[in-house]
């Protein structure tokens, strides 16, 4: 006889291959590696522009502190 945690842990095996399985799990995973790059250029843009917009930002009020703040 089988424990709970043998049980369990192939209930979830199972629920697992089940997914799988389905077309939709394959097409989120093939559109996932497809757009990968995209999301990962986009990422570095952005991040890239806020770290440009906050330096100019700091500047700024470095300047209008007279060159006092940190």
């Amino acid at each position: 006889m089988e424990s709970k945690e043998e049980r369990v842990a192939r209930r979830h095996r199972e629920r697992d291959e089940k997914m799988r399985a389905t077309p939709g799990f394959k097409a989120f995973n093939v559109m996932f590696v497809l757009a990968y790059p995209f999301i990962a250029v986009f990422t570095f843009v952005i991040s890239s522009i806020l770290a440009l917009m906050s330096g100019v930002s700091r500047a700024g009020a470095w300047l209008a502190s007279g060159g006092r703040s940190k």
